[in-house]
């Protein structure tokens, strides 16, 4: 695939009429990414697995129609921002308030007339475009410029899910600036956030995959998410994370134990199921970085659940 198809926008046609799909496909391939889906099961399926940007869907389709797929894709919280335009033969007015009262965004009413998909579909890929753009901007910390707690919790949720689908471990990294109240108290504030800008950027630099996510959580403390990671593998990256941060040397006078500035870490693994909890994992990872801390700080703690 070349970089022009890679930017082109993701469209999801869910029709269980082939000369439905042939139709659209036709006319809208030269100017997106076209998927398709004969089936309200498939669509589902092909949503978690490769999310669009936006979704045309049939509302008659038998087993599942158009309007339990909206109902299911609209309680997902990855899904529930991807608009959905229906097609359909219907032209009753209770079943426009139907389908705008679940969340769809646009009807195209059926036998098509392609200028008017098209304009529709462009409109409201450029709407989408617009909230994606202020999503990321609420998701970025101010001040250094890596993802926030709540980018960090989205894409939590999202690779949990994605771990129980394939079976796959997943590691949590939690990452804690050692006596920062103190380099705060010796060098100021303002010295306080360049060393955290500082930090940030070297927590950037370590990670190689790009489906890591380092995100600063709190004021001095930052987490990791690893999908795909066995315990190994995390504590290996721990440990290259807190000696690439101490390499910094970064003064610290006011350290209790080190001359320049340093970090502990708590690293938890586990391999998600049904039964397990987000929250079993946070709190693993938490309970390593307090005992790190305990045990004198400057170290990687973890624990295989």
């Amino acid at each position: 695939m070349d970089a022009n198809s890679k930017a082109k926008p993701r469209i999801l046609i869910v029709d269980d009429v082939p000369v439905n799909c042939r139709l659209l496909l036709e006319s809208l391939k030269g100017e997106y990414r076209i998927d398709i889906a004969t089936s309200g099961e498939q669509a589902l399926m092909m949503v978690v697995d490769n999310p669009p940007d936006l979704i045309l869907l049939d509302i008659m389709m038998p087993r599942m129609d158009g309007y339990q797929v909206c109902e299911r894709l609209k309680q997902d919280n990855s899904a529930q921002e991807i608009p959905i335009i229906f097609l359909t033969a219907k032209n009753s007015k209770e079943d426009e308030a139907k389908g705008f009262e679940w969340g769809v965004v646009d009807y195209i009413s059926k036998p098509f007339y392609i200028p008017v998909v098209k304009a529709r579909i462009k409109t409201h890929l450029e709407q989408k475009r617009r909230c994606d753009l202020l999503n990321r901007l609420a998701s970025i910390d101010a001040l250094t410029g890596i993802p926030n707690r709540r980018h960090f919790t989205d894409v939590f949720e999202v690779e949990w899910r994605r771990a129980i689908r394939g079976g796959s471990s997943m590691s949590v990294m939690l990452v804690d600036v050692d006596y920062f109240k103190q380099y705060n108290d010796t060098y100021g504030h303002s010295a306080g956030d360049e060393c955290l800008k500082r930090i940030a950027r070297s927590l950037q630099v370590s990670l190689n995959r790009p489906g890591d996510c380092a995100a600063r959580i709190g004021g001095e403390e930052f987490a990791i998410l690893l999908p795909e990671t066995d315990a190994l593998g995390a504590a290996m990256l721990a440990e290259r994370i807190r000696s690439g941060i101490e390499g910094l040397r970064i003064p610290h006078e006011g350290s209790a134990r080190f001359e320049v500035v340093t970090v502990s870490a708590g690293v938890a693994t586990t391999t998600p199921n049904d039964n397990t909890e987000r929250s079993t994992l946070l709190n693993a990872a938490d309970e390593m970085l307090y005992q790190a801390k305990e045990k004198g700080r400057n170290q990687v703690l973890g624990r295989e659940l």
